[in-house]
């Protein structure tokens, strides 16, 4: 069967490296980059360092508004599913290219599949909940990444082809850590020692449009008694600049341009802890065992939350210095709540069965309820 996968930025990049290698083995996939994230640091970095093959399909759509992208993005698909006729659309995560995939698969009558389905931060104002939300309930198969997914997608009416596989960064991580380990000289180059420094990454718009909110963050870590790290988004420092605030960091903070994927798997493994505003790498840190203070008032992955690895501190200066001074996760056990690294297995044996492609399809008995 044909599958045609859809990606555009950095996570979708990872998560498709991990599920193509396993599709790839028994059907044919096209690779369609809407070019969402179209930077090198951005984009064509991970598909070398993660072997992803060249998309067949780069639509270059670049940078926009919400809704000028979203259907650009639309229009291009629209046009290459028509020309390649697929038996299944995929997407992945909760961005601008994830939605557009779903509706593209959707106006054409293409059953579509969604890789990390039923996640919610039930924030509306974050463009990112309506795309997850809109996705799912215009997808015919749809991957649950933990049973807190499997629930929200319960309450909300969906209950058919909902299927529990793991999350597959579990499973790049657990392929790509010792690989970051052996080649990346990150700690080197910048003169690093083990769990003697801090993570930072900023790029969510209800902190990096906010010149409010931008500004406490940067106090914080300027008033912090930390190394920090910080690989910068390049929207990010660009308004860093607009605001005057990149020249008013101190040399406690680092920057750095954005980072392929295996230094930055390596930064974060030997981090004392991490201060993110992305959904993922609050999963991240989790997997890795490194705590984790996140610069938002909610999240998707509650998981990380209850068990006491991740603490939600918003744009509050004092509550971000509070938290790195003295936060430390409660949880005497790590659980396993993200899966065994088999996800992708999972998700590429379901896939065969439900289209009957029989010489791969027996291993959903073994795999789908696995976890």
């Amino acid at each position: 069967m044909k599958i045609a996968s859809v990606v555009g930025v950095r996570p979708q990049f990872v998560k498709a490296s991990v599920v193509s290698r396993e599709l790839r083995k028994t059907n044919e996939e096209c690779l369609i980059h809407t070019g969402q994230h179209y930077d090198y640091e951005m984009n064509k970095v991970f598909f070398e360092e993660l072997g992803i093959p060249e998309p067949n399909y780069y639509l270059g759509v670049g940078s926009g508004s919400h809704g000028q992208q979203t259907g650009e993005m639309l229009r291009k698909l629209e046009e290459v599913l028509l020309i390649e006729k697929p038996d299944l659309v995929l997407t992945y995560g909760d961005t601008n290219s994830t939605l557009a995939g779903a509706l593209a698969a959707s106006k054409l009558g293409i059953k579509n599949a969604h890789v990390e389905s039923g996640l919610r931060s039930f924030d509306r104002s974050m463009p990112e909940e309506i795309n997850r939300i809109l996705t799912d309930h215009c997808s015919n198969i749809l991957f649950c990444p933990t049973q807190n997914a499997v629930d929200n997608l319960g309450e909300e009416g969906i209950t058919e082809n909902v299927y529990l596989t793991g999350d597959v960064m579990v499973d790049s991580l657990l392929l790509n850590k010792e690989i970051a380990e052996a080649k990346s000289s990150i700690l080197k180059d910048l003169n690093l020692k083990n769990r003697d420094y801090l993570v930072a990454t900023i790029h969510r718009a209800s902190n990096t449009d906010n010149i409010e909110n931008l500004q406490n963050i940067i106090e914080a870590f300027q008033e912090l008694d930390e190394n920090i790290i910080f690989p910068v988004h390049p929207r990010t420092e660009k308004l860093l600049k607009t605001y005057g605030l990149y020249e008013s960091l101190n040399s406690s903070v680092t920057l750095t341009k954005p980072l392929g994927f295996l230094d930055f798997i390596k930064l974060m493994n030997h981090a004392k802890m991490i201060l993110p505003d992305s959904g993922g790498v609050q999963k991240e840190a989790y997997i890795l065992k490194v705590p984790c203070v996140t610069l938002r008032e909610n999240t998707e992955w509650i998981e990380t939350i209850r068990d006491g690895w991740n603490v939600l501190v918003g744009s509050n200066k004092n509550k971000i210095i509070e938290a790195v001074n003295e936060f430390m996760p409660s949880a005497q056990e790590h659980r396993n709540i993200f899966g065994d690294g088999s996800a992708s297995n999972r998700i590429a044996a379901t896939i065969n069965a439900l289209f009957g492609n029989k010489s791969a399809s027996n291993r959903i008995a073994t795999t789908i309820n696995a976890l």
